[in-house]
């Protein structure tokens, strides 16, 4: 059973940096807010573990017994994230090999080479010292293994071990040869011992994960990084599962997203999401909801919100203040998309190290009379009330967006056209037609089954495997709605092209070709006309030859005027969209009203007033309608929902909403 038996609040705690004589009274603030868990033993191997096979859990021990004592869920880290300095002295090939070849010494953390045997066997001996010692404490609810894994590693060991991956995947040199087309710039292999890792003294340069010669040496690494770090986690999750069968393992997930992590492929071996989240000050908002909307998508089930900040944090170049009320709305925003905890890092702000200044529940000052503690403590004392209600409720979407590693991967090693492709940009453009209109979405793979939803959109789907043709063939016949754009439908999944013309196997079911396509460079001015107004576009366009599609827009200018932009195709019972160009906005949003209006895609809320509202669904069909004003401006609530309960307060939906203010909604 992937659940919690509570919805949580609490985060990272480090009792171990501080006197044993200050936890008590740690633990007495966590209550005044209402805390009710911590995650410990993240970053501790050193102090676990002060030289090889001798162990000391004396530390540990006490503040596993003070939190049990005051009633805390748990969340216990396995501490393999960061190694001590004893390890690399002793076992040197435990440390990465980075990107320029360089062997790294003792510091930082996600130092290790996820394909040595040494640090194999001190992880799985540390764990299961663990697991033995804690398995019958029934307060550690969730097990955290490691932390935020990502990075790659170039070294010798990991050379060796690729080499064995590849010949599994493709068991004959002639099949590798043809899949990475090797007769270019006569590459071809004859032995495997011939195949050497793509870093920057190799086949890549530039940027990690950016420039490459051989795409599909380059894209097969990162598939096999990702397997080895995700086989890491699989060994310490089989270690604690050997032994308490019922409790959920997770590992936290990061970033914008993790470029090197395929979480969907890890998703499989996770019993629980979980996700660490922390947008810039300058972040549009429909950022952390498409986010949080891929983390939920990953299981189609409640995640874990890991992390959070409380208000600044120390990273960023410049780190602001959360605003008054903006720290309570942020955190509901990933509960309104999915979460069933909220979880801070950190709850006692560190004196030394470089996240001093990240914020945290216990600030410096070490006073519960400050701004962002009262917060803390009125969040607290409204997810007390509500979480209950909130606990394993989900999200019902009726549209998907597909976002895909292998695409992501690929599509920015792309080497012609323009220098300016991101992927998540570009996703992104789709994302937020549907985010600003308060239809729910998921954010789902090329492996997800399609016919759950009425839409489907593949942005920039570069990159088409094998049968993935077939099946957008089946979900549009049997009457879905798919919208692709440019980039799309090029390459195999080895990286090479599809000939006959752009978008390779997609070309039946858009009803099209592509002749070309044409970069807009900086400064360019290029526009599209669609029911008689023109709208601005960029990055590329499209040289479009409909078949038998309808034509929907027309480029206005350049030597391709008149000649088709966006394209709709009647496929079966559904229909298909071509989008030949990047449009503006307003452009985007033009076409996707007649796009919704064709599919019949509904918004939650007709008069949002630039609010975002979601909806959760609890298992005995209760609605419960997430409301956000992400501004600091004052809004109205929407009509529909006046005669609701807001079950934070229990108290009569208010029809003023200030800026930053929150209500969850029900009848």
């Amino acid at each position: 059973m992937n659940k919690l038996s509570r919805f949580l609040y609490g985060g990272d705690y480090n009792p171990d940096q501080w006197p044993e004589d200050t936890w008590s009274k740690d633990i007495q603030v966590f209550k005044k807010a209402d805390l009710n868990s911590a995650t410990i033993n993240i970053f501790s191997w050193a102090l676990l573990e002060p030289e090889e096979g001798k162990y000391d859990f004396s530390k540990l021990d006490k503040i596993v017994q003070e939190l049990s004592d005051a009633d805390f869920d748990i969340v216990m880290g396995t501490s393999t994230a960061a190694m001590p300095a004893w390890m690399f002295k002793k076992y040197p090939d435990v440390a990465r090999v980075d990107y320029q070849g360089r062997r790294h010494v003792f510091g930082q953390r996600h130092n290790f080479c996820p394909n040595s045997k040494n640090y194999q066997k001190l992880a799985s001996n540390l764990v299961e010292q663990l697991v033995e010692r804690y398995k019958n404490n029934k307060h550690i609810t969730v097990w955290h293994v490691n932390n935020e894994y990502g990075g790659n590693c170039y070294c010798e060991n990991c050379q060796n071990t690729f080499r064995d991956w590849l010949k599994n995947k493709y068991k004959t040199l002639d099949a590798l040869n043809k899949a990475w087309n090797m007769n270019v710039w006569s590459h071809t292999i004859y032995d495997w011992d011939e195949i050497v890792v793509p870093n920057e003294l190799g086949d890549t340069w530039g940027p990690e994960g950016t420039e490459t010669i051989v795409a599909g040496l380059s894209i097969d690494y990162l598939r096999f990084q990702s397997e080895s770090l995700q086989n890491l986690y699989k060994m310490e999750k089989e270690i604690i599962k050997k032994a308490l069968p019922d409790v959920l393992v997770t590992t936290n997930f990061h970033s914008l997203p993790n470029k090197m992590i395929d979480y969907q492929k890890w998703a499989k071996d996770q019993d629980i999401i979980s996700y660490d989240s922390y947008p810039t000050y300058d972040a549009p908002k429909y950022l952390p909801a498409f986010l949080y909307d891929l983390m939920r998508s990953l299981k189609h089930q409640p995640f874990m919100l890991m992390e959070s900040a409380p208000s600044s944090v120390n990273w960023q170049p410049y780190s602001p203040l959360k605003r008054p009320g903006q720290m309570e709305a942020t955190e509901l925003q990933a509960v309104a998309h999915g979460a069933d905890t909220v979880q801070f890092f950190q709850l006692k702000q560190a004196v030394g190290g470089s996240e001093k200044f990240h914020s945290a529940v216990i600030a410096h000052s070490q006073r519960t009379d400050t701004r962002v503690f009262h917060e803390l403590e009125d969040l607290g004392k409204k997810l007390k009330q509500a979480g209950p209600t909130i606990l394993g409720s989900k999200v019902n979407a009726k549209v998907a967006i597909v976002f895909d590693w292998s695409n992501f991967w690929s599509y920015e090693f792309v080497d012609g056209i323009t220098q300016d492709l991101n992927y998540v940009d570009s996703i992104l453009d789709y994302y937020r037609q549907f985010y600003e209109r308060n239809i729910p979405t998921d954010v789902i793979s090329v492996d997800d089954d399609f016919s759950q939803y009425d839409l489907v959109v593949a942005p920039v789907l570069y990159m088409v495997k094998s049968g993935l043709d077939e099946k957008i063939n089946h979900y549009v016949e049997k009457g879905g709605n798919f919208v692709t754009t440019y980039m799309s439908g090029m390459v195999d999944s080895s990286d090479n092209v599809y000939l006959g013309g752009y978008p390779g196997p997609l070309k039946e079911v858009t009803g099209i070709w592509v002749e070309e396509s044409d970069a807009v460079v900086p400064g360019q001015k290029i526009t599209v006309e669609m029911n008689g107004k023109n709208y601005e576009t960029s990055l590329m366009c499209d040289l479009i030859h409909p078949n038998d599609a309808k034509v929907l827009a027309k480029y206005s200018s350049e030597f391709y005027t008149g000649t088709a932009a966006v394209t709709e195709k009647k496929f079966g019972q559904g229909k298909a969209w071509y989008v030949g160009t990047k449009l503006n906005h307003e452009g985007l949003t033009q076409l996707f009203n007649h796009i919704i209006m064709e599919t019949g895609a509904e918004s939650l809320v007709a008069d949002s007033n630039k609010l975002e509202v979601t909806k959760r669904i609890t298992e005995d069909g209760k609605e419960l309608y997430f409301v956000l004003n992400l501004s600091n401006e004052k809004r109205s609530l929407p009509g529909k929902f006046v005669e609701y309960q807001d079950i934070l307060t229990g108290e009569k939906a208010r029809k003023d909403m200030k800026g930053w203010d929150v209500q969850v909604l029900s009848r």
